[in-house]
């Protein structure tokens, strides 16, 4: 196997033998390792049953103890000597995220993961832990990344995907998708997410990535909110955190910002193809708003005007409209609207 960097190689292999001889030390100590039995069926043949060990859930719960040992330090060091891990160093998670969490929690604890799962428990083979590391290998030496960013969507329903453009896409939730990636996230989800009509969807952003700084994602999946909102007139709320993920790594956790992950008041919908339409091409428009200050502030007090109660409502709506369409024009063209609804 032709490695691009031997130092990493070696250092990487001791810590995932250090933590197999750990890991394999508390199940003879009598730790209970889950496991699950999955069955493969076949027409005319007698179906056959998988024991499959559950060793990513054993790993994560004892990732503290794992992060403390000596070669993992050994480890993490090689790591930060590595440009092509500068990326991966750079993931958010955590109320304050740093260089060596993020490397032990992006490289070095999937890793391990991988090669126990590779395994089919704590056994040590050299082939499974090779085929892990070249997949590793191709990931940080690769010249592009494939980053996603998946935030859990309220307040509508969809049947099928629907592509809003910038990499954004609409699309249902696939059963425990999230909590396959990131054990944590079943505390992180809003309440009824994979239970209601209208928490059932996610908000995807897919990049290429060709330097080491991730996208915006928070930034861009609250644009993506805000042309819903506008083509929706629905109470559509992203969040409140989403989930990165690096070449199909866990990457990081972030939160959304607040004003795409609170839910305003009104009744859910379903999004069908012509608002799904109509969403894309706002999105397109909402995404040149930074470079153009009335309209940025007009989305912003429409926004606002959401979680608003009468008069501020509809003084926002009317400051809104102000800085869209010019001072006399857009205080004329509202008390003209609220003239006709009266």
């Amino acid at each position: 196997m032709a490695l691009r960097s031997p130092l990493l190689y070696r250092a990487l292999r001791c810590f995932c033998l250090g933590a197999f001889a750990l890991l394999n030390r508390d199940v003879e100590d009598g730790a209970d390792l889950p496991f699950a039995f999955e069955e493969h069926a076949s027409r005319g043949r007698p179906s056959l049953y998988e024991y499959r060990p559950l060793v990513r859930s054993y790993v994560e719960t004892r990732a503290e103890r794992l992060a403390q040992t000596g070669d993992a330090i050994l480890a993490l060091d090689e790591l930060k000597r590595e440009p092509a891990a500068a990326i991966f160093a750079r993931a958010h998670s955590g109320a304050k995220p740093n260089e060596t969490d993020a490397l032990f929690r992006t490289v070095l604890l999937p890793l391990l993961e991988k090669v126990a799962e590779g395994c089919g428990g704590f056994d040590w083979s050299d082939e499974a832990f090779d085929r892990a590391y070249v997949e590793l290998e191709h990931s940080l030496f690769g010249e592009r990344r494939a980053y996603a960013a998946v935030a859990p969507l309220v307040g509508v329903s969809a049947g099928a995907q629907v592509e809003l453009g910038r990499g954004i896409r609409l699309r249902v939730a696939a059963a425990g998708e999230l909590a396959a990636h990131w054990p944590e996230a079943n505390g992180l989800l809003p309440a009824q997410f994979g239970r209601e009509p209208d928490r059932l969807c996610l908000l995807e952003l897919e990049r290429q990535l060709e330097g080491p700084e991730p996208p915006d994602a928070p930034g861009e999946l609250a644009d993506a909110v805000t042309a819903l909102r506008l083509a929706t007139s629905a109470p559509i709320a992203a969040g409140p955190v989403l989930f990165e993920r690096l070449d199909w790594r866990p990457f990081g956790i972030r939160p959304v910002l607040p004003i795409a992950a609170t839910q305003p008041d009104g009744e859910p919908t379903r999004l069908d193809s012509f608002r799904g339409g109509l969403a894309r091409d706002l999105l397109a428009r909402v995404g040149g708003a930074d470079e153009d200050p009335d309209l940025a502030e007009a989305l912003d007090r429409w926004e606002l005007s959401l979680f608003a109660s009468e008069p501020f409502r509809s003084e926002q709506l009317r400051e809104s409209l102000t800085a869209l369409l010019g001072g006399t024009d857009g205080r004329a063209f509202f008390d003209g609207l609220i003239g006709a609804l009266q």
